[in-house]
């Protein structure tokens, strides 16, 4: 996982280009309270309706969300939904000069209709989907293939997201398919349900989940499947279909990725509230192609797609999973019960994500040497000024040059430990410079607190705080509350400190 976070932090743009089913989905809000009086079903008082893009359309989106430059490549209708697909994705950065209009038919619409009754989270009660199925006529697939081989010099990845709805014809795909292969660009492909996979024979990978690759192979199972039976639905699949992999996405169980001649790997997924599943193959296809485009290895890519799929069903209805949020969730993995210790691209990547989700972060520093009731009180208050609590605390040797050699009293491994178990601390950072100056440039904190024994011109990055707009606080310290008066008070000689008036001026001044 270590390997994953190093690619994750060094993570750059790409570009890929979506083929497949683009939809409108239509999200019609109300409240669901009555029971019809001529028949025993649920009336829906109509109070909102919302417009998103949907299928391959919302794996455009997933892919902006991942940092992508994205060209989507279909067939709509020439009407109002057709439109309003356009506009949504285009104002949302997506190329969307490959949409070819189809007059023939119409832009695939699915309606959901969403319920809530006593006040409570929205459920979906019905859909109604208006669409064709009719394969495309070999006239549009010959205008979309021609646009697919002018874009192709331009991109990355390729997606295929197939929902069966008459676009991915086994000549519109393997024309795709063939032609990316000679230019050297890999194709990622979320099949349909269908008893046939030879139109995706070529693609670099495919996503199936273990329903899907049954169907496809002929190999059924009751109940629970096997690893073995996995690894056969896998191996028959890369066989017959002539693919660099096959990852088989199991639900709870999280995926199996089975490489051309390599042993099968279970990727576990951590357990999660699964709220709605909606969108989360779409975010799983995402994710790979994403991954495998910033050159991650197939191990670490499908890591990176199930944590991306992971977080996509913990939220209602479809909603593009942010670069910073699937960082985030993996680091939160592999921190799982390791403190709070951080480095600075550890620091950076939880605020970045307490940014975007419209919260404060607050920064404070201090040796903490001693810990006590002050410094509690000083924590829990930087607390209350925002939403996440960075402490960023001296190295034993800076300590030394600031207090002398009876310091620190704590050695740096102790007082980590001690700071990460106070609740108000969110995050605990080491610096070994005189003062955190160059920390708070990076982190750029919206609150910068400090004891009141310090006056502003005191508490070093005060004035590039205010510069940027953020705010510094000093918070009223009580003078009897510090290590010095607690190790006198006990009668350790430890609370003679030596700090020249130079010393002083080099760990507090803000300059």
């Amino acid at each position: 996982m270590d390997s994953l976070l190093e690619h994750v932090a060094r993570w750059k743009p790409f570009t890929a280009l979506v083929v497949g089913d683009f939809m409108l989905d239509q999200l019609v809000y109300g409240d669901a309270e009555r029971l019809s009086a001529d028949a025993p079903v649920p009336i829906l008082h109509v109070s909102s309706r919302e417009d998103r893009p949907g299928g391959s359309a919302n794996v455009c989106l997933d892919l902006v969300a991942l940092k992508g430059k994205v060209l989507a490549m279909g067939v709509t209708g020439n009407d109002d939904a057709a439109r309003a697909l356009r506009d949504s994705l285009s104002s949302q950065g997506v190329d969307v000069a490959g949409l070819v209009i189809d007059p023939s038919r119409p832009t695939t619409v699915k309606q959901n209709l969403i319920g809530k009754a006593q006040a409570r989270h929205p459920q979906k009660m019905f859909r109604v989907d208006y669409e064709s199925r009719e394969p495309l006529s070999s006239e549009v697939v010959a205008e979309l293939l021609a646009t697919f081989e002018r874009s192709l010099p331009s991109v990355d990845v390729v997606c295929i997201e197939d929902y069966d709805k008459g676009v991915c014809t086994p000549e519109f795909c393997q024309g795709v398919i063939r032609a990316a292969r000679r230019a050297g660009k890999p194709v990622f492909v979320d099949p349909a349900r269908l008893d046939d996979y030879s139109k995706y024979r070529g693609a670099a990978a495919i996503t199936p989940n273990r329903t899907e690759a049954e169907t496809a192979t002929g190999l059924r199972t009751h109940g629970e499947a096997s690893g073995e039976h996995n690894r056969e639905l896998a191996e028959k699949l890369l066989h017959e279909c002539e693919l660099d992999a096959v990852v088989l996405t199991l639900d709870r169980h999280g995926a199996m990725l089975q490489e051309r001649g390599g042993e099968p790997l279970s990727v576990p997924t951590i357990a999660r509230q699964v709220y709605d599943v909606t969108g989360a193959g779409d975010m799983f296809l995402a994710g790979l192609a994403a991954a495998r485009a910033n050159a991650i290895d197939w191990a670490d890519a499908v890591r990176f797609a199930n944590a991306a799929a992971g977080l996509e069903v913990e939220v209602f209805g479809v909603q593009p999973i942010p670069l910073e949020k699937v960082h985030l969730s993996l680091l939160s993995i592999v921190r799982a019960g390791g403190g709070k210790l951080r480095t600075m691209r550890e620091l950076l990547v939880e605020v970045a994500e307490v940014k975007r989700r419209g919260g404060k972060v607050v920064f404070t520093n201090g040796c903490f040497d001693v810990l006590h009731a002050g410094h509690v009180a000083l924590l829990d208050f930087a607390k209350s000024r925002g939403n996440f609590l960075i402490v960023a605390t001296n190295t034993d040797q800076k300590v030394r040059e600031y207090k002398g050699p009876n310091r620190p009293v704590n050695m740096l491994e102790d007082r980590i430990t001690v700071l990460s178990g106070i609740a108000s601390v969110d995050a605990v950072m080491v610096f070994e410079e005189d003062t955190p100056v160059e920390s708070i440039d990076r982190v750029r904190p919206d609150v910068l607190v400090k004891g009141s024994e310090y006056s502003e011109a005191e508490i070093p990055g005060a004035a590039l705080v205010k510069q940027y707009g953020g705010e510094v606080v000093r918070f009223a310290m009580q003078k009897t509350l510090s290590t010095t008066e607690v190790l006198r008070r006990s009668g350790d000689p430890r609370h003679e400190v030596e700090t020249r008036v130079d010393t002083r001026a080099r760990f507090v001044e803000d300059k």
